[in-house]
């Protein structure tokens, strides 16, 4: 099974738009597709957007508050790896968090954080990473 950590951004795309690769992303998750990782900076990085006065009118609190619970209950939580101040920086702490857990995957839709791409963690879209879902194993993704 993948190890996979998803960025905050994609797990509040989620959140708010029913379609799109986002959310089938988190459906998979919750079909047992992958194992999500995260750690205590991703929480506190979705507790300060989803209280953005841009996101408010798509989430309402309960179900904010319904998400983290699920994501608590059910994602691995690891603590924040250890990082020099250029990583700590902007989305970098998910590079760190992904490395420091051997995760097979860090998906993202942020632009600057795809053009850190290696071949020791694949940064991929979560359209790319559906692609990747679908292609191991049909039965966990709708087309």
């Amino acid at each position: 099974m993948y190890r996979v950590v998803l960025d905050p951004g994609v797990l509040i795309a989620a959140l708010i738009s029913a379609r799109g690769a986002p959310r089938a992303l988190l459906a998979a998750w919750m079909d047992g597709a992958f194992e999500l990782v995260v750690s205590p900076k991703v929480f506190a990085e979705l507790a300060r957007v989803l209280k953005l006065p841009k996101v408010r009118p798509y989430v309402r609190d309960l179900e904010a508050r319904a998400f983290i619970a699920l994501l608590e209950r059910f994602a691995t939580l690891c603590p924040d790896a250890a990082s020099s101040p250029r990583a700590s920086r902007g989305r970098n702490y998910l590079l760190t968090l992904a490395r420091s857990q051997a995760a097979d995957y860090l998906i993202s839709a942020d632009v600057h954080l795809r053009r850190l791409r290696n071949a020791q963690l694949p940064i991929l879209t979560p359209k790319e990473f559906l692609f990747r879902l679908r292609k191991k194993n049909q039965r966990f993704l709708p087309s």
